[in-house]
């Protein structure tokens, strides 16, 4: 239980900090596209060593996916990360919602940070780009946090990635890579997002998949692994 509720609030944090990042901040004299990507990598950073003795700081369902069809985590542990995942996302979006209405703040998103396609990319589009993203993110995750890749500097690694991958990602769908971060926003932004937001919940998985298929092809088949055992990587 320890696990699952470290995977609520890791993911509490990122969703509440990260896409608060860009709801409060992205335009004007504040920090732009390049510091809400260095937001949500810095949030990951840091949890990957406050949580990741705990849970292994997944706080994303498509890595939990990825772990668990690399062997590393079992079924219920990763259902159980699932509802802590979505709970999480949900939860600091109710947050974001709230802060909207407290005093002169302003979404500078205009729709909660959600997810969308369409401005820059068509659906096609959408669907690769947040697929490529995240096989990307999950690979390192898995890679670094591996037997034989595991480093002590695994939490850097995996921050700094996903700092590259907003600033590919942002200006084409505001980068999901992360169903919890998506499912959220949408909720409490409704319209377009809401409607496309099944894209941002099955590209990111399939990343994941196609992470979960490589990563143990390049490195070879290792002994099972527990998330315990993962986390001393961090």
């Amino acid at each position: 239980m320890r696990a699952i509720w470290a995977e609520l609030v890791g993911t509490f944090c990122l969703v509440f900090f990260a896409v608060g990042a860009a709801v409060y901040g992205i335009n004007g004299e504040a920090i732009g596209f390049v510091g809400v990507a260095f937001a949500f990598g810095l949030v990951l950073f840091a949890l990957a060593y406050a949580i990741g003795p705990i849970s292994g700081a997944h706080v994303n369902p498509a890595v939990t996916l990825g772990a668990l069809l690399t062997g590393r985590v079992d079924t219920a542990t990763a259902v159980g990360y699932w509802i802590a995942q979505f709970a999480g996302g949900i939860a600091a979006a109710a947050l974001l919602k709230f802060m909207t209405t407290a005093g002169d703040v302003t979404d500078q998103t205009g729709a909660l940070g959600a997810n969308d396609y369409g401005a820059t990319v068509n659906l096609t589009g959408a669907i690769v780009i947040e697929a490529l993203l995240t096989f990307l993110l999950v690979f390192t995750v898995l890679a670094v946090t591996s037997k034989k890749g595991a480093t002590p500097a695994a939490g850097a690694a995996i921050g700094l990635v996903l700092v590259i991958i907003h600033l590919v990602g942002l200006p084409l769908t505001g980068t999901s890579v992360n169903p919890a971060r998506s499912l959220g926003p949408a909720l409490f932004a409704g319209g377009a997002p809401l409607e496309h937001l099944w894209v941002f919940i099955v590209a990111p998985l399939v990343g994941g998949i196609l992470a979960a298929a490589v990563q143990p092809w390049l490195y070879g088949r290792e002994p099972k692994e527990t998330d315990h055992q993962t986390a001393e990587a961090l």
